[in-house]
């Protein structure tokens, strides 16, 4: 990215310095030319490139500091600055376009008697002239829109003026050989109305920039893509402006309260790709505000403030007795831990919920004692391994649902025998009848094998 963005820098600065020599060389040639005819028009054509030329030195300068990085006062970087000049550059088209219509009024009213002479000369300078406005208007119209740059866009409309203003010098002139002696100064007003509505494009243009407006349609088109995007509730707000080549936003999704802050953080990189992908020169700062959605359910609530205070929690039973809901569950807290310290906290979590669901919910918790250990443990013999392998296939033949235990693993720990196994189940059963299943051959190998003090059955569908 910084490797592209100096690329483009250099190549703004190219494109400015070209016009420096390019609008020099127009200035000189229309000035000597529009002296030796008496022309107005040209002469108005010559001040208009000496400003340009003056212009396009300020664009240099004010391209070279744009690309300065943010500091410490200038936090969204130099961008504007060739806004400012823009709008300097535009205050100087105004200046000319008046200069000319008030000298152009004069000679039409009959107050100066300036003889014109529409000399080869004349007519040789303002057609190289039309030839390098052609070229450096398509030139630097193109730099402009590949580098976002509000002063090479105003460099290139002013030599789009030039290029308008010199035919009309030509026109004016052909007037003149044609024995109209007023063709001059009716050109020399066409300039200046090229010129004022020049300026007033370009600097309506420069003011929004330095206002913050948003680029029209923008914003719509970028809510459209974030809100399909999947995990976004609603867009709350997004605020564009322009800086420079860039434009900077601020965004505000909505995220369901239930996602996991995983999610959360996948969901606003997505976000991101998808604004980069409508949009690539926008750079935006998106945050995530948690609402509750009007269809959560008990359990997800339950579950939500549980995951926020850490606290695992299972069994989750939600009842309606007489109009009143009653909640209950399962909180494992560090076995370590003193009663008062498990009783405070899961009064906490109770108290929680109660503010959540509302002051008429009962709200009852079970502790049950976590392990904070690792235990130690060895593989036991493999008869002892074969003998609860025969156990748990007897259970399943009895049970008539699951099938192919495989991959058992028994472990000796200092608490007692681990055992993990795999089975099967029909994939279309439900996860409560699967786990009735499995914990039904959980019971027969405890029944088997009383050492044991942990049964882990991980079903797998059969397809």
């Amino acid at each position: 990215m910084t490797d592209a963005l100096n690329h483009a820098h250099a190549k703004k600065e190219s494109a400015a310095l070209a016009s420096i020599a390019a609008s020099a060389l127009i200035t000189l040639g229309k000035l000597v030319a529009g002296l030796m005819t008496g022309s107005l028009a040209l002469i108005s054509e010559a001040g208009h490139a000496l400003l340009d030329t003056g212009a396009t030195i300020l664009t240099y300068f004010a391209v070279r500091a744009a690309h300065k990085p943010a500091d410490d006062e200038h936090h969204y970087g130099h961008g504007k600055i060739e806004a400012v000049a823009a709008l300097a550059e535009t205050g100087l088209l105004v200046v000319l376009a008046v200069g000319v219509v008030v000298e152009a009024v004069r000679r039409l009213s009959g107050h100066a008697s300036e003889q014109i002479d529409a000399s080869w000369v004349a007519f040789a300078v303002l057609g190289a002239s039309i030839t390098i406005d052609l070229v450096r208007w398509l030139s630097l119209s193109k730099i402009a829109k590949e580098t976002k740059s509000d002063a090479l866009a105003a460099d290139a409309l002013h030599f789009s003026s030039d290029l308008v203003g010199s035919v009309c010098v030509v026109l004016g002139l052909i007037g003149v050989r044609l024995g109209y002696a007023q063709a001059d100064s009716i050109a020399a007003l066409g300039v200046a109305l090229f010129i004022g509505i020049a300026g007033y494009r370009l600097g309506r243009q420069t003011i929004d920039t330095l206002v913050d407006a948003a680029p029209k349609g923008l914003a719509e088109r970028l809510r459209k893509r974030i809100e399909a995007t999947v995990g976004v509730v609603e867009v709350e707000s997004l605020r564009l402006r322009p800086a420079g080549p860039e434009v900077l936003g601020e965004l505000q999704i909505r995220v369901p309260r239930t996602m996991p802050l995983e999610r959360v953080a996948r969901v606003k990189q997505e976000v991101t790709d998808a604004v980069n992908a409508e949009a690539p020169e926008v750079k935006v700062t998106v945050t995530a505000d948690p609402i509750a959605l009007d269809d959560e359910t008990v359990l997800e609530q339950v579950l939500l403030i549980s995951a926020r205070r850490r606290l695992p929690v299972h069994h989750v039973t939600v009842q309606e007795i007489d109009g009143v809901k009653s909640v209950s569950l399962d909180v494992e807290l560090d076995s370590r831990m003193s009663l008062a310290q498990a009783h405070e906290i899961a009064s906490g979590l109770e108290q929680a919920i109660v503010s959540e669901l509302g002051s008429g919910v009962e709200v009852d918790t079970h502790i049950e004692p976590l392990e904070s250990d690792e235990l130690a443990g060895r593989d036991v013999p493999d008869g002892q391994i074969a003998d609860m392998v025969s156990i748990l296939e007897e259970a399943a033949r009895n049970g008539r649902i699951i099938t192919d235990v495989h991959n058992v693993r028994v472990r000796q720990t200092t608490a007692g025998l681990v055992v993990n196994y795999h089975c099967r189940a029909p994939e279309q059963l439900s996860v409560q009848d699967v786990h009735d299943a499995v914990d039904f051959l959980d019971q027969r190998l405890r029944s088997r094998v009383p050492e044991i003090t942990r049964v882990v059955g991980h079903a797998e569908p059969l397809k």
